[in-house]
């Protein structure tokens, strides 16, 4: 006779346990309640903007007017109408144009030093403009780019502060 015994213990794969993947979802979810709940609160400032105390979080400003202008920041500001330029941006399939017209926010009191300095304004924008190849008008989130690009170049010839945006009108490629 054999004395062959068969371990049936040793020869099946030993189960492995499920619990620390049970334990994970439920911290998982747990962390995701806690923090859904926190940002919902108002414990964490994530979602939401605190309305200033005394302030009606439903009163709403009017159109075209941070929340952190006052009136009189309002009535303190000018705007200056910049001529259109005209940019060619050559690709492969020909020439396109880009028509550009823009104008200035500046403070009253800076006005009359902007509108002096505004040739030099126009000559730092047209040499930006120029620069600028046609796939970097393609992206959807170009435009913002581009005004960002452009206010900083502003800020450094008209020096800093006395321009406080770009308002761009027109932005046509054809």
């Amino acid at each position: 006779m054999t004395d062959a015994v068969v371990d049936t213990e040793q020869d099946a794969p030993a189960k492995k346990s499920k619990l620390p993947l049970i334990i994970g979802v439920v911290l998982a979810l747990v962390g995701a309640g806690g923090g859904f709940f926190a940002v919902q609160s108002g414990l964490l400032p994530f979602g939401q903007s605190a309305a200033p105390e005394g302030v009606d979080a439903t009163e709403v400003a009017p159109e075209g007017v941070d929340n952190g202008e006052s009136a009189e920041d309002i009535a303190n500001l000018a705007f200056i109408e910049m001529e259109p330029i005209v940019i060619s941006l050559r690709k492969a399939s020909g020439l396109k144009h880009l028509r550009f017209r823009s104008q200035l926010e500046v403070d009253l009191a800076h006005r009359a030093e902007v509108e002096k300095i505004l040739p030099r304004i126009v000559d730092v924008l047209n040499s930006y403009l120029r620069a600028l190849e046609l796939e970097d008008l393609t992206d959807p989130m170009a435009l913002p780019k581009l005004r960002a690009q452009m206010l900083r170049r502003i800020n450094i010839a008209a020096g800093q502060g006395r321009v406080r945006d770009l308002l761009i009108m027109d932005f046509v490629l054809n």
